[in-house]
């Protein structure tokens, strides 16, 4: 079974960070919702960060501002996760640069379609 962190889920069904929680767990995978403010999502219990997930997920799809991402692609990285989705949204050329001097395969395309889900369904 494979496992995703979703950093910047949302307790906010509008919101994509909590529509891409819903598609993943509909598709069978582990979910791992990271947001600092929220318990739990979607009945699933919430991280405050990447490294108080208690695995290594397979992969981790980002739903933050620009500005906050090469710094959590740093942790990203340190949790030793290799494959991450850069929302849109969340995409910057100082993102992916960070990611490939970190060594990750970053994807700068939405998750929840990638993993087969037309987020509008959601």
């Amino acid at each position: 079974m494979k496992s995703i962190a979703i950093i910047g889920a949302s307790a906010n069904p509008e919101k994509f960070g909590n529509k891409a929680v819903r598609a993943y767990v509909q598709q069978g995978w582990t979910v791992y919702p990271v947001n600092p403010k929220e318990p739990i999502i979607e009945g699933l219990t919430a991280y405050k960060s990447v490294r108080d997930i208690p695995a290594v997920p397979d992969e981790a799809s980002i739903y933050l501002a620009p500005h906050l991402v090469p710094a959590v692609l740093q942790e990203v990285a340190h949790k030793g996760i290799n494959r991450v989705w850069l929302n849109p949204g969340t995409e910057s050329d100082n993102a992916v640069e960070r990611a490939e001097e970190l060594g990750l395969e970053a994807i700068v395309a939405c998750s929840i379609v990638g993993v087969g889900v037309d987020p509008h369904s959601l």
